[in-house]
């Protein structure tokens, strides 16, 4: 198949645009009852045309890079230097061609001459305009274009980086919960972005001691997640055997206050477990109260503690004791899961003490699914905020030591469902 040169094809769309152009002269003029020929302002038009398109087109480089309205100013000099030229030589071929040459007298031509000259001058500025235009739209286009490859690259590299961040803090949660004769552990974290700002840690220490904390840190994305990495390492460095939970909380508050922005704080909860007395000693830092689910059913919040941290130096932090019974559920949660709702309704802390006690006889990782599974139907799975749960249930029964698994896996949000 026969391929036909770009430039052919452009100079026969343009020759195209001629004859039309003429055409639409030749109605005008015939309209005001002037007498014209058909044949002449085709041929007019073609010469005239060709002439002036080509002469412009080979000036381009005098006009074309300057800026508005230099190339505006620059591009009517040209124009008027060579719309004379290129109208006479239309006229002179088409005298020739079509009139004997004692008709050829400026008298009779002048008219035409002079009218070629401004339709001329009133169409090249008219093609100018369009094509300063197009170019101009077109370049903002492929600027437009290229800044948007930037910012889809930008925003990948970004997610790359935010799931890399994720990664790196999911490795700072306990990827295996440890579990002690007596009691079994389970927890979740979800986070309502790639990162977030909750924490919640299991430390297991010989003796039979374990501590168990949760933490949420106001705000959600990279900054509380940044704070929340704070966090947990201030928890691994302070964390013990024998330290009380409220020398813990304050510690951390100390830490915190010298390190964090004015408008950020952080609620904590952090509990110390003799797993041979049964005893969890706590210590509450503003955090919403762990439910305490007791065999009998009665539930009781646990508030003991002090202020948020973060806030101020000189606050202090007390300490409560709580004996957990065999079949007892201690619950501890975040505002992810109580203010998670629909509607304007929030999902709230009764809906999970009125879950536990229906579901009183499920194991610690049940119960996270119970929960988690039941705020997700809530809010159709629309979380605005980090929900994280922890559960600690004591055994109804003595069980062997070599019966438990010394660890058991971190529940995440998609095991949940």
């Amino acid at each position: 198949m026969l391929r036909i040169p770009a430039w052919a094809v452009r100079q026969w769309r343009l020759q195209q645009l001629y004859i039309l152009v003429a055409l639409a002269v030749y109605a005008i003029i015939v309209t005001l009852r002037l007498p014209i020929s058909l044949l002449g302002t085709l041929v007019s038009a073609l010469v005239c045309g060709n002439i002036t398109t080509t002469t412009l087109g080979r000036l381009h480089f005098v006009y074309r890079r300057r800026q508005f309205p230099n190339n505006w100013i620059t591009f009517v000099a040209c124009l008027l230097l060579v719309i004379p030229v290129a109208v006479t030589v239309a006229v002179l071929v088409v005298a020739r061609l079509l009139f004997a040459p004692e008709v050829l007298t400026w008298h009779n031509v002048g008219p035409y001459w002079e009218f070629s000259c401004l339709a001329t001058v009133l169409l090249a500025l008219v093609a100018f305009g369009y094509t300063e235009t197009r170019q101009r739209l077109e370049h903002r286009a492929l600027e437009l274009e290229e800044a948007l490859h930037q910012g889809v690259a930008l925003l990948e590299l970004q997610d790359q980086e935010l799931q890399r961040a994720r990664e790196i803090q999911e490795s700072l949660l306990p990827r295996e919960i440890p579990q002690v004769d007596g009691f079994e552990i389970a927890g979740t974290w979800h986070p309502a972005r790639a990162v977030g700002g909750d924490y919640f840690d299991v430390l297991k220490f010989p003796d039979g001691k374990l501590s168990v904390c949760i933490a949420d840190v106001v705000g959600k994305g990279v900054s509380a997640a940044l704070l929340m990495a704070n966090i947990q390492a201030a928890v691994r460095a302070f964390a013990s055997p024998s330290a009380s939970p409220a020398w813990v909380c304050a510690r951390i508050n100390d830490v915190l206050c010298g390190n964090i922005a004015d408008d950020k704080f952080v609620t904590f909860f952090y509990g110390s477990l003799d797993t041979r007395s049964r005893v969890l000693s706590y210590s509450n830092a503003g955090h919403l109260p762990p439910i305490h689910l007791r065999c009998n059913g009665k539930a009781i919040r646990l508030t003991e503690g002090g202020m948020v941290l973060g806030v101020s130096r000189t606050a202090h932090y007390g300490v409560g004791d709580l004996h957990l019974d065999r079949g007892d559920r201690l619950l501890l949660f975040t505002d992810g899961i109580t203010e998670a709702g629909d509607n304007g309704e929030e999902y709230g802390e009764q809906r999970i003490e009125c879950l536990a006690r229906e579901h009183a006889h499920e194991s610690a990782a049940g119960l996270v699914d119970r929960v988690m599974a039941d705020v997700a139907g809530f809010c159709n799975s629309q979380f605005v905020d980090d929900a994280t749960m922890v559960v600690l249930a004591a055994l109804p029964a003595v069980v062997p030591q070599e019966s438990l698994p010394e660890t058991a896996p971190r529940r995440g949000f998609k095991d949940n469902l």
